[in-house]
């Protein structure tokens, strides 16, 4: 009878003043005023991934992040026209990509590949004249 009973409050809770939860006539759970919001999130969202077309993420790593960074927040004000945070374009990073991941220091073996150096030397052919 547990299963009954649970069917019935289910009901209750599909159905109030006659009207079912999934009405069209009956404003969705979340309010309409919600909407807006969520459209200019995802608005914010698609100008964020426009602008790593231009300032790629994987340069947050290097010596030039400061100036990704700037160029991120700088896209965004000139799309929405209003000031960003390097913390609010982070956090819209950290969405799509594992910024810590991108932050973190190489190990040792990574450092040693990274830090490698070659002499470099032209070909001897490059010096032999042709007569």
């Amino acid at each position: 009878m547990e299963g009954g009973a649970g069917r019935n409050g289910e009901e209750r809770e599909e159905e109030r003043d006659g009207m079912s939860v999934h009405s069209p006539c009956k404003a969705p759970p979340s309010s309409a005023s919600s909407l807006p919001k969520e459209q200019s999130q995802v608005e914010l969202e698609l100008r964020l991934l426009e602008a790593l077309e231009i300032y790629p993420p994987v340069k947050l790593r290097g010596m030039h992040r400061h100036f990704v960074l700037y160029g991120l927040m700088e896209f965004l004000r000139r799309s929405f026209d209003r000031q960003f945070s390097p913390d609010e374009v982070l956090q819209l990073l950290d969405r799509f990509y594992n910024i810590e991941m991108l932050f973190q220091k190489p190990d040792d073996e990574e450092a040693e590949i990274l830090n490698h150096e070659e002499d470099f030397s032209l070909p001897q052919s490059y010096f032999v004249k042709e007569e």
